[in-house]
């Protein structure tokens, strides 16, 4: 069983992105290392498209690992994608990949969009070191080992990527097949925000990603990659003692440093394709 709590829905109109300057990030704090940050509870849900307040990060779970991260500045990254975001007729300004199934990434990206990251090295084994500053946001990736199409192993094959935006560090951790080693774990750095796979198996058992969850420490922990409710429920069942569980009712959620949960939380988001006109 787990708690539900009354979000109160922004009344914004739909309105282009503001105006604010993309050269200047405030500074975040990934490799430090630090213990939980105290803030406030209230986390506001909103539809992906509406204006996101300064030193915010607006979240957006699209579906199965692929969520919309929205900054203050306007600019919009996607995870894991696939080439389909739904009806919106937005380009995201980055896009992140991972090449464990085809539903984590594709072959055709639009030409038109910035900056293009895959989680792999076109070499086998190799992994690959992205550093994508682009003012307002810094995009890295940390690189783990995957299983191979042969069941084989494919070092350095997944990327587990990071987001420093608004004081904030926001990782997903892609199609992570292991436990990161000590060192990886110092490379990820203190994440704010993690998005999790949660589906117990094709990835990792439900036992190592609640001991990579708790390692992580994270104020917000986002399931995602859950293929109904069964497995989503065991993670949630699992964690319930040293997590808060909320169930947010939606897709998307805004998340900011100083509104960061006192207690770590679990936040439940519901897919939902990005749609033109919004919510």
């Amino acid at each position: 069983m787990y708690m539900r709590f009354i979000f109160f829905a922004l009344a914004f109109v739909i309105a282009p992105a503001i105006a604010v300057s993309q050269d200047v990030r405030t500074p975040s704090h990934c490799i430090a290392l630090a213990d939980q940050i105290d803030g406030a509870t209230y986390i506001q849900k909103a539809s992906y498209n509406v204006e996101v307040a300064p030193e915010t990060v607006r979240i957006h779970y699209i579906a199965h690992a692929s969520f919309l991260i929205r900054t203050a500045g306007g600019l919009n990254m996607v995870t894991d994608f696939t080439g389909f975001v739904g009806s919106s007729p937005m380009i995201p300004d980055v896009v992140t990949m991972n090449h464990a199934h085809e539903t984590h990434w594709t072959a055709f990206p639009d030409p038109a969009i910035p900056h293009v990251l895959q989680g792999w090295s076109e070499e086998f084994g190799q992994g690959i070191d992205h550093h994508v500053d682009l003012g307002e946001v810094l995009v890295r990736n940390v690189s783990t080992d995957i299983r191979s199409q042969w069941s084989g192993v494919e070092e350095n094959g997944n990327s587990i990527f990071i987001f420093e935006v608004a004081g904030l560090c926001i990782g997903h951790l892609g199609h992570l097949h292991h436990e990161p080693s000590a060192e990886q774990y110092a490379a990820i750095g203190r994440l704010d925000v993690v998005m999790a796979a949660v589906d117990g198996g094709m990835t990792v058992d439900l036992p190592t990603m609640m001991r990579i969850v708790s390692r992580l420490k994270s104020s917000i922990v986002i399931p995602m990659h859950w293929f109904g409710d069964f497995t989503l429920d065991a993670f949630l069942t699992g964690m319930s003692d040293e997590f808060q569980v909320v169930e947010v009712g939606g897709p998307s959620l805004g998340v900011s440093l100083e509104r960061l949960p006192r207690r770590p939380t679990i936040m439940v988001l519901r897919p939902e394709w990005l749609r033109e006109g919004g919510e």
